[in-house]
């Protein structure tokens, strides 16, 4: 058994024993939190864990299938209805990067392309390959990101059950034994299909998007009418759950005190802007005060995907806003960074 593999078993033990002890204890989403809380503590000790690879991407695809199978002819009837939201996103965007650009440039004193892409609300993994391709500092961007998703997904069950009296108790879909073989088929193909296809087109975050791409036609169609079985989407919390602890490996007492600390008082700017937000959808009556909180609230696709469903919230709803979130960010990221950078470098040019 190679150091490599010896690696893996010992982050799985890691993974599952928090699980168990999650489940045992009786808290919310252990499958989640059991093994986040682990590897993360486990990482922060100096344990030398080592991700899944490949087979931690294709747990995503559950997700995916998951959001795509919500995409019927109901919600696509609902997104003129939608439309008052979906309007704020952009704006929401623009007040992040204002807010959050300045803070990492000028408070944490980090170079001008880290700044933007750690301040993007977009997916952790997409802004850590965008700027690393624009010479940023990547393992500033992978702790910054992880740091947001990881209090994100810690405060908004809190915050759900707390502020608007949700459970996090709803069926996550039914047992597999339940589930008609003939759908689990055509999920797994199109959990397959919309993730090599993605990749082979150079889809940004291809293991979500594509198979929610090929779910939602097949939805559309009239194939596929149930989400993922509940034992798959256990499955995806587990990996997701393992993948934010282990960002944390190997890191040392000056990143804990500049940058960690830095994501986590950024972290709270977010916040603020998520409740203003949250609070002006409701008053207004464009949507519901759980879907709308959820909408906005500013974590990895997959993360909210997993707390929509458990919280019983319109999955639909909440994940339009969050493409659109992710699709603004992904196409206007790189555009945006160029446009920084070469002030940066001319400060004083003219038009």
């Amino acid at each position: 058994m190679n150091f490599l593999t010896r690696r893996r078993v010992i982050t799985f033990a890691v993974a599952g024993a928090g699980t168990a002890l999650f489940a045992l204890l009786g808290l919310p989403l252990p499958f989640l939190f059991g093994p986040m809380t682990a590897c993360l503590v486990a990482a922060l000790a100096g344990l030398r864990l080592q991700g899944a690879g490949q087979v931690s991407v294709a747990a995503r695809t559950i997700l995916g299938v998951a959001v795509g199978a919500s995409v019927t002819p109901e919600l696509l009837g609902q997104l003129p209805q939608m439309a008052g939201t979906i309007a704020l996103v952009p704006l929401y965007i623009a007040l992040i990067g204002l807010v959050g650009v300045p803070f990492f440039r000028r408070v944490c004193g980090l170079d001008p392309v880290t700044s933007y892409y750690a301040a993007m609300p977009g997916g952790l993994q997409d802004m850590v390959i965008f700027g690393q391709e624009a010479g940023g500092d990547v393992r500033a961007l992978s702790l910054i990101h992880a740091t947001r998703v990881l209090i994100i997904v810690t405060i908004v069950p809190l915050i759900l059950s707390a502020f608007y009296g949700v459970g996090l108790t709803n069926p996550i879909g039914a047992p597999v034994a339940e589930t008609p073989i003939k759908e689990i088929a055509f999920m797994v193909i199109a959990a397959l299909v919309g993730w090599k296809g993605g990749e082979k087109i150079g889809l940004f975050g291809a293991s979500i998007l594509g198979p929610m791409i090929v779910t939602a036609i097949l939805s559309l169609a009239d194939v596929i009418h149930v989400r993922p079985p509940a034992e798959a989407i256990l499955t995806a919390q587990f990996f997701i759950g393992m993948g934010i602890g282990i960002y944390y490996v190997g890191i040392t007492l000056r990143e804990l005190r500049n940058i960690v600390a830095a994501g986590v008082a950024f972290v709270l700017l977010l916040a603020v802007l998520t409740a203003i937000f949250t609070e002006a959808v409701v008053l207004t009556g464009l949507g519901p005060p759980v879907e709308s909180f959820l909408a906005f609230a500013p974590g990895g696709q997959a993360e909210m995907t997993v707390l929509a469903i458990v919280a019983g919230a319109d999955l639909g709803f909440v994940i339009v806003h969050h493409l659109t979130r992710i699709i603004l960010v992904i196409t206007g990221a790189p555009v945006v960074a160029r446009l920084i950078l070469k002030r940066e470098k001319d400060p004083g040019g003219g038009p």
